[in-house]
């Protein structure tokens, strides 16, 4: 039996705290609706689509938080695992080094080891929800033109987590039986910045494999459903067919035969 994931992640190990919405507020309203589509098993395709009248930086500030705090919730949990020894580099397997550069105490890309990395992820992404010109929450108060491109960043730098995640500790996500969450999450994220073109796909590369199996399956479960809906139907065309033929025999064998005899004169 598949756990919640409150069974999975403890909130204890959250690696920064849970960033909220303020209750009230349309951005709140928004981010009950997606919870609501996630928790009724829509497809997550369509979980994704800009609700309609709705804004799309609204929609994708909503989304953001979301993801900060579900993968801040995933890496607090494998944390425990993530030290400088076993992770002196942050990185995906020996393809993808990602090194850290913030333009302030780091002007340059920085090699780190994978748990320092995280620390300054978390706490830069932290500053810039919090910051009240970059993510307003007061009601008439516009976002910024470079919106967007700063999501943008955030989530391309998010999807480096899910990078050193599956590579380097999803043994230890399974035996904690939480895989079938962080797949959840991912392909949530994955359709998510599909749906809106946030991210270059050239950065997706080191879970090429892994989107393109969400994909596979996303298109087989699409081409079981038309099947399903060509047999049924064909089903219902022979089940109107076969009453038909019936009826017909039953008025047939209901009209009295004239029986008509001819002589010969």
């Amino acid at each position: 039996m598949a756990l919640c994931l409150g069974q999975v992640f403890s909130k204890d190990k959250t690696f920064r705290p849970r960033k909220r919405f303020e209750p009230g507020t349309q951005r709140f309203e928004l981010y009950k609706r997606a919870q609501a589509s996630l928790k009724s098993g829509l497809d997550l395709r369509k979980v994704v689509q800009l609700p309609n009248g709705e804004s799309i930086n609204d929609w994708i500030a909503v989304h953001v938080v979301d993801f900060f705090n579900r993968i801040n919730l995933i890496y607090g949990t494998v944390s425990e695992f993530c030290s400088e020894r076993t992770c002196p580099v942050m990185s995906g397997g020996p393809r993808y080094e990602y090194r850290w550069q913030d333009g302030d105490h780091y002007k340059k890309p920085t090699k780190l080891p994978a748990l320092h990395y995280m620390n300054l992820l978390m706490d830069w992404i932290e500053s810039l929800i919090n910051n009240e010109n970059i993510f307003p929450t007061r009601v008439g108060v516009p976002f910024p033109k470079n919106f967007q491109q700063v999501c943008k960043k955030i989530l391309s730098r998010l999807f480096r987590v899910f990078v050193h995640v599956y590579i380097h500790h999803f043994d230890s996500i399974c035996n904690m039986g939480a895989e079938a969450h962080v797949n959840t999450c991912y392909k949530h994220y994955y359709y998510f910045i599909s749906e809106f073109s946030l991210i270059d796909h050239t950065e997706l590369e080191p879970l090429c494999c892994v989107s393109a199996l969400f994909s596979l399956r996303a298109r087989a479960r699409a081409h079981g459903q038309r099947r399903t809906l060509v047999v049924l139907v064909v089903l219902v065309v022979l089940v109107v067919l076969v009453v038909l033929v019936v009826l017909v025999v039953l008025v047939e064998s209901s009209v009295p035969r004239v029986r008509l005899s001819f002589r010969c004169v």
